[in-house]
């Protein structure tokens, strides 16, 4: 027997499971169960296709290789054609299944928050940030993710010092999760008349979505204070107290949003930031050797420390964990990330099987 078949045959078994649940009338009455089951079966769904197309490989392999004893020369001859054919498909076949058989990320399939803050070099920092936030917008757009702003604190030049996105769609986590830390940038800002080119940092960081089923938080661990909402440089831009802060007790996380008119609305996105980051702080803990993860992601924004460089008179970008380099800066700034993602991503998780780390 196929050293796949055992596996087909676990996921089909649990694909079977998922779908028991979701028929079942009793989870509808606990909250979130439905989701999670959903994601769950979507998750085993694309094992579940390579399977049915393995095993219809295996069977036709098998009646073409039994053909070839037909005393008819015409039909070996064809037989054997056709078993080189079915052969080379079935290799294909198992490699991707042995893709789809790796060791999967708990949070391939959830949506992510992006946090993206300006680092080292004043106002164009500030600039770059906006221009990050742009790239990822442009790229979400062009795949078919939705981008909704949670929270975010201007420049009076048209940048930001950060800004805070939910990113809604496929796979998102899985395509994103490698953008966190320090990205560098080199360029001539539009300010500078002697033509030397600055160098800048800005940190990104990006944390799986949580859901409500995901993180109990209790009422009573929490501080809530509203206030009037401000805008660059500190001045008012609301008459009315919309703006929510939101610390969290225990683990002195602070939340502020913003960005709406409605303080509930603001509420609303401060919580959803506050159970993601609360995610990351548990799952830190679980995790003693990531327990500094979200700062060793985001660093201190040192000019030092980077996982990027965006060249400016060079059309460069530079991946330094990756050993990555392409030369269309331009076409990357305007979101056609697929070919930079998804080679970093190719690359890291190259690296972290060799030293066994994996995700």
């Amino acid at each position: 027997m196929s050293k796949y078949l055992n596996r087909i045959e676990e996921a089909e078994e649990r694909g079977r499971e998922f779908e028991a649940r979701i028929a079942d009338p009793e989870i509808a009455k606990q909250a979130g169960e439905y989701q999670k089951v959903a994601r769950g079966l979507g998750a085993l769904r694309p094992l579940l296709e390579a399977g049915a197309r393995y095993r219809a490989v295996l069977t036709a392999l098998e009646d073409s290789r039994s053909m070839q004893d037909d005393p008819d020369a015409e039909v070996v001859e064809l037989a054997r054609a056709e078993t080189a054919e079915l052969e080379a498909r079935l290799v294909d076949l198992e490699g991707e299944l042995a893709t789809l058989l790796m060791p999967r990320d708990p949070n391939d399939g959830k949506n992510v928050l992006v946090e993206i803050r300006a680092g080292t070099g004043g106002d164009e920092a500030a600039l770059f940030a906006a221009d990050l936030f742009r790239m990822y917008s442009r790229f979400a757009e062009l795949i078919g993710w939705k981008v909704e702003r949670l929270s975010s604190s201007e420049t009076a030049g048209g940048g930001f010092k950060e800004i805070i996105a939910l990113v809604d769609g496929e796979d998102v986590w899985s395509r994103l999760k490698f953008e966190r830390g320090v990205h560098r940038v080199q360029r001539v800002p539009s300010t500078e008349a002697q033509g030397r080119i600055h160098t800048s940092t800005v940190t990104v960081a990006v944390m799986p979505e949580a859901e409500e089923v995901d993180i109990d938080i209790s009422p009573g661990d929490l501080r809530i204070d509203v206030m009037r909402a401000s805008g660059p440089g500190g001045q008012s831009v609301n008459t009315t107290d919309s703006a929510v802060r939101i610390t969290h007790l225990p683990t002195g996380v602070v939340v502020q949003c913003q960005d709406e008119k409605s303080q509930h609305k603001n509420k609303a996105k401060a919580m959803t930031v506050l159970r993601s980051r609360l995610l990351e702080f548990e799952q830190q803990k679980v995790a003693d050797e990531r327990a500094s993860e979200r700062r060793a992601q985001v660093g201190t924004g040192e000019r030092s420390e980077k996982i990027r460089t965006y060249n400016f008179p060079q059309s460069r970008v530079t991946d330094h964990r990756a050993g990555v380099t392409l030369h269309k800066l331009g076409a990357i700034m305007e979101g056609n990330l697929a070919e930079l993602l998804d080679t970093v991503k190719t690359q890291i998780t190259a690296q972290q099987e060799a030293a066994g780390e994996g995700q």
